[in-house]
């Protein structure tokens, strides 16, 4: 299966739980002449495999500042709705990368509140800022298909 196609599912469309890979920010970096800044992941348990993902330039300041708990002079948007998620209960369960169609990585964060549990799309750029973020760490979770071979 190439990493386009999206990850392998159970019979309720959704991938098993064994398809699921726990994963770390390991560090955020932009090689140039490239433009696009990449955020790496890794697997914490064997065989630490790695995943880069390309985000936008904006995305990936805002997760370097957040990996490296360097403080903003306002807070970021990300840190905003970190902060509204906190003030109305609502926890993140997990942040999954679900699968990758063609350049472009594809995510999801499950989150439980007052109103119950929702599956929320979301780039993963965004969830990652969001998680950085947070008082209490959630899982990010990555499809073992999209590693590479």
């Amino acid at each position: 299966m190439s990493g386009s196609e999206p990850s392998p599912t159970a019979g309720d469309g959704t991938v098993g739980a064994d398809q699921w890979r726990l994963v770390s920010v390991a560090g955020v970096s932009l090689e140039l002449p490239g433009v696009h800044p990449e955020v790496l992941l890794q697997e914490v348990e064997a065989p630490f495999r790695q995943l880069r993902i390309p985000v936008g330039f904006a995305e990936g300041t805002s997760i370097a500042y957040a990996w490296r708990s360097i403080p903003t002079p306002r807070p970021l948007t990300h840190q905003l709705v970190a902060d509204l998620l906190d003030v109305h209960g609502v926890d993140v369960a997990a942040l999954r990368i679900t699968a990758k169609e063609g350049g472009v990585y594809l995510a999801e964060l499950e989150t439980s509140g007052p109103r119950g549990s929702h599956t929320i799309a979301c780039r993963p750029s965004d969830g990652l800022a969001l998680l950085l973020r947070r008082r209490m760490p959630s899982p990010i979770l990555v499809a073992d298909s999209l590693f590479p071979l």
